[in-house]
């Protein structure tokens, strides 16, 4: 599932919609898309060396300290879910990181999230240096990505209404 080229997003997680995501609405609930967003994260903190074996082995984790999600067209129960990732950047304790959820067959865009994560220190529960090795392993393949356009869902904030209510 995942590709060699740094260049290019990381494909390293897929899912349906399951039945229990599915609102009144009879589509996936907003908390679900999180979810899922966040199990697509979990993908790229393993590749990386970062995710729950780390945690175990180390004292430390990756903590979201800001989330965006946009939505472009909506899921219903059983569609196939297929993310793709982009590191935006790193440094020495940041994670700058981009999901696209596509849909698995068609490949239409269904939403975006953007993630900001800080790696922790468990013991004292404060920000902390990467490891050398994955620190490194962060950067490169941040720069590789970095020549692809930005996204244009990245860095967005939620549009204030003014007075009138515009």
């Amino acid at each position: 599932m995942t590709t060699s080229d740094p260049t290019t997003p990381l494909d390293l997680h897929r899912d349906n919609v399951r039945p229990e995501w599915i609102d009144y609405n009879g589509h996936m609930n907003v908390a679900y898309y999180l979810l899922a967003f966040d199990h697509a994260t979990d993908a790229v903190l393993d590749r990386f060396g970062i995710g729950k074996g780390y945690v175990a082995a180390e004292n430390r984790s990756m903590f979201v300290v800001d989330v965006h999600l946009t939505y472009a067209r909506e899921v219903t129960e059983g569609v196939p879910l297929h993310f793709k990732s982009r590191l935006l950047g790193a440094d020495a304790k940041r994670l700058h990181l981009f999901h696209e959820m596509r849909h698995g067959d068609d490949g239409w865009l269904a939403a975006t999230a953007e993630f900001m994560l800080l790696h922790v220190d468990l013991a004292v529960r404060r920000a902390c240096s990467f490891p050398p090795d994955v620190a490194a392993a962060l950067a490169a393949q941040a720069g590789a990505q970095s020549a692809q356009p930005w996204p244009p869902q990245a860095g967005r904030a939620v549009k204030r209404l003014d007075a009138t209510g515009r």
